[in-house]
Order: C-alpha cells, then sequence, then structure tokens
C-alpha cells in the first residue's frame, strides 16, 4: 500500500499539532514495513523554510518588544513586572525555536530513512503548472499534487492513499477522480487517514 503525504505532514509533526499522533501512527506503520510513506522532495525543503522564516519574525517580534518594555522600564511601578515577566517570555521564544529546530531534524531523518523520496525535476515542474491553471492550485499545492500524479503513473499502485490537510484546494472532485484513477483516494485529514490505512492493513 501506498501512503502519500505532503507538506501539512511534516508541520503536523514539527510543531505537534492537533493531529500529529495520527501522523506518527502512519510513520511507525511506513517504519515497520506494512506500508510505504512516499513524500514529495518539496514538502522536506518547505518546512525547513518555514522554521526559518518563523525564527525570524520571532526574533523581530522579540527586539520590536524589547523597544518598547525598555522604554516602559523607566516608570518605576512597572519596572519590576517587566522584568521578571518579559525575560521568561524572551527565554521562552528561544526555547521553542530550539526545540522546533530538533524535532525537525529527528523527523527529517525518520523520513529520509524510511519513505521514498520523489525527486522534483523538469516533468513535475512542468506538469505543475498546468495544475495550476487547471484546479486554480497555488504554485506550492500544484507541486506537490504534481508530484503525487508523477510517482502514481510510474508505478500504478493497486491500492493507495493520498493524505493531506489542505482540503480547500485538494478535496475537489476532478482531484479525487483523477486520484482514483490510480486507485489512489483523497483523504483531507491525518486521523481519517490512520484510520483507512489500519482497515487496509488488518486481516
Amino acid at each position: 500500500m501506498n501512503i502519500y503525504v505532503e507538506t501539512n505532514f511534516v508541520l503536523e509533526l514539527v510543531f505537534e499539532q492537533e493531529q500529529f499522533k495520527s501522523c506518527e501512527g502512519i510513520l511507525l506503520l511506513s517504519e515497520q514495513k506494512p506500508a510505504t510513506l512516499i513524500i514529495p522532495a518539496y514538502s522536506l525543503a518547505e518546512p525547513h523554510e518555514k522554521l526559518i522564516r518563523q525564527a525570524r519574525n520571532r526574533k523581530a517580534l522579540q527586539q520590536s518588544l524589547d523597544r518598547e518594555f525598555k522604554q516602559l522600564e523607566r516608570t518605576v511601578s512597572y519596572k519590576n513586572r517587566i522584568q521578571n515577566n518579559i525575560r521568561e517570555f524572551f527565554n521562552l521564544l528561544v526555547e521553542i525555536d530550539v526545540e522546533e529546530t530538533k524535532r525537525f531534524a529527528k523527523y527529517r531523518n525518520r523520513l529520509l530513512s524510511h519513505a521514498d523520496i520523489i525527486p522534483l525535476n523538469g516533468n513535475i515542474l512542468c506538469e505543475a503548472a498546468t495544475y495550476e491553471n487547471r484546479y486554480a492550485l497555488m504554485s506550492q499545492d500544484a507541486l506537490v499534487y504534481a508530484s503525487v500524479l508523477f510517482h502514481l503513473q510510474q508505478n500504478q499502485p493497486t491500492i493507495a492513499c493520498f493524505l493531506n490537510r489542505n482540503s480547500r484546494d485538494f478535496d475537489t472532485p476532478e482531484i479525487k477522480a483523477e486520484l482514483n484513477s490510480f486507485n489512489c483516494r483523497m483523504i483531507s485529514q491525518f486521523d481519517q487517514g490512520l484510520s483507512f490505512i489500519q482497515s487496509q492493513l488488518l486481516p
């Protein structure tokens, strides 16, 4: 069984969002080999870029708040409260950045070890431009979708699913029908995806 995932699968794990336990369960199944996890290379690069951008934004926020609080500290009645509470907040931001970076490295290594990575090539780039127009997809989503379709066309699995949390763009009758033509079901929740995979793998 082929399990296709996209960027949100990685983000769910790295940021420990609502459905990360289901994503962890899916990853564990692929590591135990009853199913093959497949992810576009772009979906491993995009979370790294988000981490960098997020850390940059938090740094800018910290600097902006620091300037404001230095001004407020000139008011004697505010000084102690600001020094105690705000310094803890700044330290928390730094700790969060470190923890998220470590989690990304951990999950990236697990995915690189146990998942099949769909490389980004010229054919996928050309098809992505087509899907942008045909399905009104954002460029990032079009790259992911083109990668999944390219792999399906090359491998033609007997059963597969495409798991994502971008139902606004991917969960359309046209995309579902195209995926179904390759025996691939579109599932827009990781919790539901895990249940589907387990139902297919159990005797």
